[in-house]
């Protein structure tokens, strides 16, 4: 399985957006920086709350806006989403290697798009200090991304050095 295969996989963005979202995404976008873009953002979330374009712009908005714990949230509530879609585990820490096999016969652009929201809940985490729920999401990453196709690994060995670092400082 090559989590890189674009050939013939719809992506999040594929999905037909129900009426009346797209002009509060372009209005939200268009007034980015200002207090109404995170309304506008609010009101599409509450008018398409599985509308997976809408949760990566909220996400973004609240990313870039340093807003980590609310982008946490929306990145669980996408977590929820597409593992709901895919018949994963409620819980991302049960997911198995036979889990991602079933969910790419379900749908390869959907699972690359569930494992990239756990690795961005993973570093925000770590950025958050929140080291341990970090690394168990960027383990339970390269454990279901073996050949490293989305880019885990790098993002958990530096976290396992930087706890290395900090033992090694306390002793």
């Amino acid at each position: 399985m090559d989590l890189q295969q674009f050939d013939q996989t719809s992506l999040y963005f594929d999905d037909p957006i129900p009426p009346g979202i797209e002009p509060l995404l372009l209005d939200a976008a268009a007034s980015y920086g200002e207090d109404a873009a995170e309304a506008l953002l609010l009101r599409a979330y509450f008018l398409a709350p599985e509308q997976l374009v809408v949760l990566v712009a909220l996400y973004r908005y609240y990313f870039y806006q340093h807003r980590l714990e609310d982008a946490l949230i929306v990145a669980d509530r996408a977590l929820d989403v597409v593992g709901r879609r895919l018949d994963l585990p409620a819980n991302w820490q049960q997911l198995h290697p036979d889990h991602i096999g079933h969910a790419v016969l379900r749908s390869m652009g959907l699972l690359r798009f569930y494992l990239m929201v756990l690795k961005a809940a993973g570093y925000i985490h770590m950025r958050m200090g929140n080291t341990e729920a970090g690394q168990a999401m960027l383990a339970k990453l390269v454990e279901l991304d073996s050949h490293d196709r989305l880019g885990g690994k790098a993002l958990l060995d530096v976290i396992v050095a930087a706890v290395a670092e900090r033992i090694s400082e306390a002793a």
